[in-house]
């Protein structure tokens, strides 16, 4: 059986490739998949706790994360459809206004 540390320890690691990719890169469609990817790591601890604690309360809170992870991502694909057509650039550098 795998021990709950390397759990922790592998959700730490893609938590922190997640905060590197939504802070260093300028591309929007990275950026949400970055916040995604900070998503899951939550996800793998919240179902390795409750692996390891016996209870169903991780991941029933999971399946409530993954939904809103899904909503966020299609609302934010709709905001970047409407920000390419207006701006024809996807680069946050790059929009730097908001009416117009």
């Amino acid at each position: 059986m795998i021990p709950l540390s390397w759990y922790m320890v592998l959700a730490t690691i893609l938590f922190s490739i997640g905060i590197y990719g939504f802070l260093v890169r300028r591309n929007i469609i990275i950026m949400f998949l970055s916040i995604e990817l900070m998503l899951n790591a939550v996800n793998l601890n919240l179902v390795a706790m409750s692996h390891y604690l016996d209870s169903l309360r991780g991941q029933s809170f999971t399946l409530f994360i993954i939904t809103v992870a899904a909503a966020e991502a299609a609302i934010g694909l709709g905001l970047v459809i409407v920000l390419f057509r207006n701006k024809k650039t996807v680069y946050v550098d790059h929009i730097n206004e908001l009416k117009g």
